[in-house]
């Protein structure tokens, strides 16, 4: 059966964040809580799916088959959605087989996984990679790791939308900026699309610099025929991608107790972190308000749970 893009328009609130050290700098930041889109299919990933879904519909596929780590919040979403409007889902993994709670929640919810190795995993920008699983699975449509490309990071201008929206609740009539955590820079470039130039879009790197987010932007930004400009990148990795240290885990903890965010430490501590580093460095002028966007991936704090526990032991 021929895939449907679903007539489906979740919506995430927008909440003030309350946090002693932005109350000393007189900065006012309010959080769009992309990790309460939906109990599943939540974050980013969603607005990224949906032109893949299009393009899926558009070529008369069934579903989709796409990339990903053990861990990955983009085959979960991927997933998610898979079971949610009914269509087939195949998984192409990062390494050797493994269980985790992101795989066994991939297969309960009907993907089809495919362990690649390492040297295979690699092989994924290499011309013809898609060929052979194309003709294994010839009635889904393929889409890159991430949801990356071009109709992935316009799609994110619905999330632009969805934040201004809610301005007024808050008695805001305007923002001074975008505050995000940056994996592959489809989203952050997908803010940068939307904003403009009216808002600057800052990007707190989760992998260290070099890594390809900066080319990605450029890439993204020139294919969407605008000028490099309005963003800024800060690394904000801690030394590599997924690296969990004690300061991180203390400031999980305490952020989380003062204002009941929920933040997982690869993408959105992590950011949180540097926006704290920032703020206290005195960039932001008392009186600046921001948007900060929560990119979900709270499921993925399941894997890092252990080193946490052993972080937080004196």
């Amino acid at each position: 059966m021929t895939l449907r893009v679903p007539h489906w328009t979740p919506r995430a609130p927008l909440q003030r964040l309350s946090l002693g050290w932005l109350a000393t700098a007189g900065v006012e930041v309010a959080v769009l809580r992309l990790d309460l889109l939906d109990p599943l299919i939540c974050g980013n990933k969603w607005f990224k799916l949906l032109p893949h879904l299009a393009a899926a519909e558009a070529a008369g596929a069934d579903g989709l088959i796409s990339l990903g780590g053990a861990h990955s919040n983009h085959l979960h979403a991927l997933a998610a959605a898979g079971q949610r409007f009914a269509f087939p889902t195949v998984g192409l993994l990062r390494g050797e087989p493994q269980d985790t709670p992101t795989t066994d929640d991939l297969q309960a919810m009907g993907m089809h996984l495919h362990w690649l190795g390492y040297g295979g995993y690699r092989a994924r920008h290499q011309a013809g990679f898609w060929l052979p699983w194309q003709d294994r699975y010839s009635h889904l449509h393929p889409v890159a790791e991430g949801g990356a490309g071009l109709p992935a990071a316009q799609a994110c201008a619905a999330i632009v939308e969805m934040a201004q929206g809610q301005l007024a609740p808050l008695g805001w009539a305007d923002y001074q900026g975008w505050w995000l955590a940056a994996g592959t820079g489809t989203t952050l470039a997908g803010l940068v699309l939307a904003e403009a130039g009216r808002h600057p879009v800052h990007g707190a790197l989760a992998v260290p610099p070099g890594q390809g987010v900066e080319s990605t932007v450029i890439n993204l930004l020139a294919e969407a025929g605008q000028a490099t400009g309005g963003y800024r990148l800060l690394d904000a990795s801690r030394g590599g991608f997924a690296r969990l240290d004690a300061d991180l885990a203390a400031f999980i903890d305490e952020a989380q107790a003062e204002s009941g965010l929920p933040l997982e430490p690869v993408y959105t501590a992590k950011a949180l972190l540097a926006l704290r580093r920032e703020v206290e460095a005195g960039y932001f002028a008392r009186g600046t308000r921001l948007l900060f966007l929560h990119t979900g991936g709270l499921q993925g704090r399941r894997a890092h749970a252990g080193r946490m526990q052993e972080l937080a032991v004196p």
